[in-house]
């Protein structure tokens, strides 16, 4: 190889004022790429982080204004439809406020809220964060346990559905995942309750209609219990779950199956079960990864309908009750809880995503 030849990368060159200039691979200091790169990411990661910021003032604002149109007096609710007379109706409003302008009970609402407080519920007479705490518990027990299994259930579905493309299976479990995410959830509550509990033909009532729990019950006897009554509203939420990831999870390994990649990795001899686990499904997962990240938000946020129809002791069950009165204080504090989940899901989501695709935020 002649002088000529020699690659760019290791020849010299002079700088303008006659200094030998650095080395190709001498960037990587203070202003290198990696550098670079790393100011690229906590840019895109703080942008985000204000997005969420102002995403959130913005849901306290909604809140306040969005459930106070809803055509209903919550004083005379609370009372039940008994003969109440005018200056009893007039002392509960003003004992909560609801007397004051509108400007006064909104700058009230913002400022105690930015402090964690969120009133006092109308129905219960219990501070707001207190009843939202004593639920939660309830209802990350039933979506926690409905989102592992799921979102397992519909990964590895989807990956085998989309590896044997057009085979019998393949269009078996597509149309079969089709058919349960078009179904609603609460439909197939009722419709579980009917044929698994309340029975029917030859098929008797095997589980409870509702509830966490049937009382009197302590110790390990407990816990079957209270998996005796989360098997049925588990499976109506994973049946509905796992179909959504099965369906976004065969789409995403579907689209990187013609790839180059793959064809090299078969090339070099790799048994097919390797590309597969080691090379094509780690790819495919990112689209999948995002959707995990937004069902997770829904986690805390629950599944109101499903908790309704099961008479779960969870947020989405309390959510309902407070609705119904209207109960605006605990209505207002479960409606930024779960909007506040799926925001702060959303945004850990898109803080991690450049970590897996470096094309993402730079």
């Amino acid at each position: 190889m002649t002088a000529d030849s020699t690659p760019a990368l290791v020849q010299s060159e002079e700088a303008p004022d006659g200094a030998p200039a650095s080395p190709a691979g001498a960037t990587s200091g203070a202003h290198g790429p990696r550098a670079r790169n790393t100011k690229a990411y906590l840019q895109y990661a703080a942008a985000k982080i204000a997005g969420a910021i102002v995403s959130l003032f913005a849901v306290l604002v909604t809140s306040f204004f969005l459930f106070r149109l809803i055509p209903s007096d919550p004083v005379k609710q609370m009372t039940g439809g008994k003969r109440v007379s005018e200056q009893q109706l007039e002392n509960l409003r003003h004992q909560f406020g609801l007397d004051q302008p509108m400007w006064k009970q909104f700058t009230s609402y913002i400022g105690d809220a930015l402090t964690g407080d969120f009133g006092t519920s109308y129905q219960f007479h219990t501070p707001v964060i207190d009843k939202i705490a004593d639920a939660l518990p309830a209802t990350l027990l039933l979506t926690g346990t409905a989102y592992v299994l799921y979102s397992l259930l519909g990964i590895w579905l989807g990956t085998r559905t989309a590896w044997r493309n057009g085979s019998r299976s393949d269009r078996f479990n597509t149309a079969f995942a089709l058919t349960l995410y078009s179904v609603p959830s609460f439909w197939l509550g009722l419709l579980l309750i009917i044929v698994f509990s309340v029975g029917i033909g030859p098929i008797p009532g095997m589980f409870p209609t509702g509830g966490l729990e049937s009382g009197g019950e302590t110790g390990f006897a407990y816990v079957i219990d209270v998996a005796h009554h989360l098997i049925l509203p588990v499976i109506t939420l994973v049946a509905v779950g796992y179909a959504q990831t099965l369906l976004v999870m065969r789409s995403s390994l579907l689209d990187e199956m013609g790839s180059d990649y793959l064809t090299t990795a078969r090339a070099k001899g790799l048994r097919d079960d390797v590309v597969r686990r080691k090379h094509a499904v780690p790819n495919a997962m990112l689209p999948t990864f995002t959707l995990m990240f937004v069902n997770l938000g829904h986690v805390v946020a629950g599944q109101i309908l499903v908790e309704t129809v099961f008479s779960w002791p969870g947020l989405g069950g309390l959510f309902y009750s407070a609705l119904s009165v209207p109960d605006l204080p605990l209505v207002q504090g479960l409606f930024f809880v779960f909007a506040t989940a799926v925001i702060l899901a959303n945004t850990l989501a898109d803080i991690l995503y450049p970590l897996l695709d470096p094309r993402v935020g730079r």
